[in-house]
């Protein structure tokens, strides 16, 4: 990870929003206005145990004095989530990176569609409420199991969002999922579509939008969908740094990087944010991130190299 350019922040509160999703809001610590961000944006929290992990911005792009951020706590996560709902307090203070936005949002199109599913409420939220400053036409579909588990549900049912926004509680009685592809059909083709949820969610956004004009069609993962390539036998070259590492099984190019203590950016490790996006100059990837396009993929002059491999036997990168 790059520790260059961090800020330090202090947890000014804490909210339960849910039985499992903790609302916080950070402040710069030494009371200072924080770098601004646009809708969709997240930031790498820098954990005191050493994790770093991303959560996106909830809170209205116009300010300055704080980040809201809503964490789930996710059992079959990596740790980071259940870290701070059991570690974190106010008061606390944390580093973190400048806001990113892998997520952002076309202010301009005609009509927008926002999904989101559970916690991927938290960029939709904060899509939402920038195109309502805008008066800008948009509606959005928020799906939880039930009501209880929907976060930001008082703020969501506000009289201003009536005709605006669709709740749908699948696991409660005589509740129906959401038809995603039904939904797609029914808008014009210029409308655009974002959508942030769980995997199966995003898998049927994927298939229900495929079709629709370019650039119209958006969402974010907060996992990877396939595991790293770890399976190694092939052999890295770095052109600038004029050196050269065998990547063994059981081993990713980050890892075997890290090892040899090269320096290099990264965060998510499972291709999920862009942070360790390295230039291919010589070779072909196999790619398993979910942050690079299909015709990024399919370019293969770049790659993430925090959890994709090499198809190659030799893979010059531009370190």
């Amino acid at each position: 990870m790059n520790s260059s350019n961090l800020i330090e922040v202090v947890i000014a509160s804490v909210r339960r929003e849910t039985a499992d999703i903790s609302v916080f809001e950070l402040r710069r610590a030494d009371g200072g206005t924080l770098p601004g961000f646009t809708a969709g944006a997240h930031i790498d929290v820098h954990l005191p145990n050493g994790m770093v992990r991303s959560y996106s911005l909830c809170n209205p792009q116009a300010e300055r004095d704080r980040y809201v951020i809503g964490v789930a706590n996710s059992q079959n996560g990596r740790g980071g989530s259940s870290y701070m709902h059991a570690t974190l307090a106010v008061g606390d203070k944390l580093n973190i990176g400048s806001p990113h936005n892998n997520f952002p949002l076309d202010e301009d199109a005609s009509h927008t569609v926002l999904i989101a599913g559970g916690i991927g409420i938290t960029p939709i939220l904060c899509m939402a409420e920038r195109l309502e400053s805008l008066g800008r036409s948009w509606e959005m579909v928020y799906c939880a199991r039930t009501r209880q588990h929907a976060a930001f549900i008082e703020h969501l049912s506000d009289e201003a969002y009536a005709n605006k926004i669709r709740f749908v509680f699948d696991g409660e009685p005589g509740a129906q999922m959401l038809d995603i592809s039904s939904l797609a059909q029914s808008v014009p083709a210029s409308t655009h579509l974002y959508c942030c949820g769980p995997q199966p969610m995003l898998d049927a956004f994927e298939a229900a939008t495929v079709g629709r004009p370019d650039g119209t069609v958006h969402l974010e993962y907060f996992s990877a969908k396939e595991a790293p390539a770890n399976e190694g036998g092939f052999t890295v070259k770095l052109a600038r740094s004029m050196k050269e590492f065998q990547i063994k099984p059981g081993e990713t190019i980050l890892d075997t990087l890290l090892e040899k203590k090269v320096q290099v950016s990264y965060s998510c490790l499972e291709g999920t944010c862009g942070e360790c996006v390295t230039r291919v100059l010589e070779g072909t990837p196999d790619h398993r991130d979910v942050y690079l396009s299909k015709d990024e993929h399919e370019a293969n002059d770049q790659m993430t190299i925090c959890c994709s491999g090499s198809r190659s036997t030799v893979l010059v990168l531009d370190l």
